[in-house]
């Protein structure tokens, strides 16, 4: 057993989907039947798929949008598809999606030219990257001019709206996506192992189970630190304070304030070939608000637009099978859960659920009238706040230790809910902002 900054880290991870969560314990916790069910049609089984499996549940929405989005009938070509996926994946360095997605692009009969680079893609595709890099990275700067410049009747190799939609929907799919392969440590297909330029754009660090022999002090530690989270549990549903909205503003002003103080290692490094071709202006990253709030992106009220009352509508009129299928996803994770927490059941987690959510979105800008924030506080512990923030934000810069160091005692499924959760979190959020810049367009 290594230790790292404090923290227990389980020694190398012989195989398996992830380097955090060993295969054994994958299999335990329930992706067993999944994994089965690929192997006996498909005869493997990918191992996003494989993490996934630990709430099938989930899984099941996410393929059928998955399928939908890069299979069915739709506007933009099939390869098309792919390769914006790549753009958009090579922003977070993620080289599991932008291999996979280089095979599938060539499989669907994609010019193998453009694997080259972006700039060997027709100039409609190049135009994109500004889209892209703000989806990714900055959403809340979208403005109608973005969306007007790729689809004004006068524009270089015009976008329609349909077209445009789909590309907004894959690229934060990819977007939130990598988030999901980086937080939960997923290591390379045991085909992509063999392209060397992309395993040294991989997970580097890898670890296997918790040693299972802890001594009493820290196991009693763990043990207390999940019995105090349930005790703010408990606080945060039966309070029945009133607080005045200018209190439920400053409240969420702290939390956005002090979320930006929570360090994260973003040293600029020179980008591997890998991604490098596929990018433009990479020193282009989420940026936290200066110390007199210089950066601070405005704040989105989600009672001005938000996906149910606003999102969804417009998303409906324009791709409509997507909003559907997106629709029931959304609800889907944000309603999951077992009643379980750690080594109890009979759990409502749903505080924490919902404490988590706007947490993210509180990262990207989007404020709930009716929800104090101060919850946020209560419920999340500091390290669960870095690893949320990272993996969100500079998801290439998740590390062992910030996996390890949150939710000691949790089960590794519970951490892998986390980051569905995060996912589809941070999905949502781009999505509203490129949403709210096509309404302004069309109005």
């Amino acid at each position: 057993m290594k230790e790292e900054a404090g923290v227990d880290l389980p020694q190398a991870l012989p195989s398996g989907p992830s380097a955090f969560v060993p295969i054994e314990e994958i299999l335990e916790e329930g992706a067993a039947q999944v994994m089965s069910e690929d192997l006996l049609s498909e005869g493997r089984v990918d191992h996003i798929k494989m993490m996934m499996g630990l709430h099938p549940t989930y899984l099941t929405c996410f393929l059928q949008t998955q399928n939908a989005l890069l299979q069915l009938d739709g506007p933009l070509p099939l390869s098309w598809r792919h390769f914006i996926i790549i753009l958009a994946s090579a922003r977070h360095q993620c080289s599991y999606l932008v291999q996979h997605h280089s095979s599938a692009f060539l499989l669907a009969g994609g010019d193998k030219s453009w694997l080259r680079g972006l700039h060997c893609a027709p100039p409609k595709i190049q135009h994109l990257q500004m889209l892209n890099k703000l989806l990714a990275h900055r959403p809340w700067i979208i403005t109608q001019e973005h969306i007007q410049e790729l689809v004004c009747p006068g524009a270089e190799a015009r976008w329609s709206l349909a077209e445009l939609i789909q590309a907004i929907v894959l690229m934060s799919h990819a977007h939130s996506l990598a988030s999901f392969v980086w937080g939960c440590g997923i290591l390379p297909e045991p085909e992509q192992l063999g392209d060397q330029s992309l395993n040294l754009c991989s997970p580097t660090e890898s670890c296997s189970a918790r040693d299972k022999s802890r001594n009493q002090q820290e196991w009693s530690e763990a043990v207390n630190e999940v019995k105090l989270l349930m005790e703010k549990m408990m606080m945060v549903q039966q309070q029945g304070e009133e607080f005045t909205q200018e209190e439920m503003v400053t409240r969420f002003e702290r939390e956005r304030t002090e979320s930006l103080l929570e360090p994260a290692d973003v040293q600029r490094c020179v980008l591997p070939d890998c991604f490098s071709r596929f990018v433009v202006d990479a020193d282009f990253t989420y940026q936290d608000f200066s110390p007199r709030g210089v950066q601070a992106p405005p704040t989105m009220r989600a009672q001005d637009y938000s996906w149910e009352d606003h999102g969804f509508s417009l998303m409906n009129r324009l791709y409509g099978e997507m909003a559907q299928l997106l629709d029931e996803k959304f609800q889907v994770v944000c309603a999951l859960t077992y009643h379980t927490m750690a080594m109890h059941s009979h759990v409502d987690t749903s505080t924490l659920r919902k404490a988590i959510w706007n947490y993210i979105h509180c990262i990207y800008g989007i404020r709930y009238d009716d929800y104090n924030y101060g919850d946020v506080n209560q419920l999340l512990e500091r390290s669960l706040k870095v690893y949320v923030k990272t993996v969100a934000c500079h998801p290439e810069k998740t590390t062992t230790r910030m996996y390890f160091s949150f939710w000691r005692q949790f089960r590794h499924s519970e951490k892998v809910h986390v980051n569905l959760l995060l996912m589809e979190a941070r999905l949502q959020a781009a999505l509203l902002y490129a949403l709210r810049a096509i309404t302004h367009y069309m109005t």
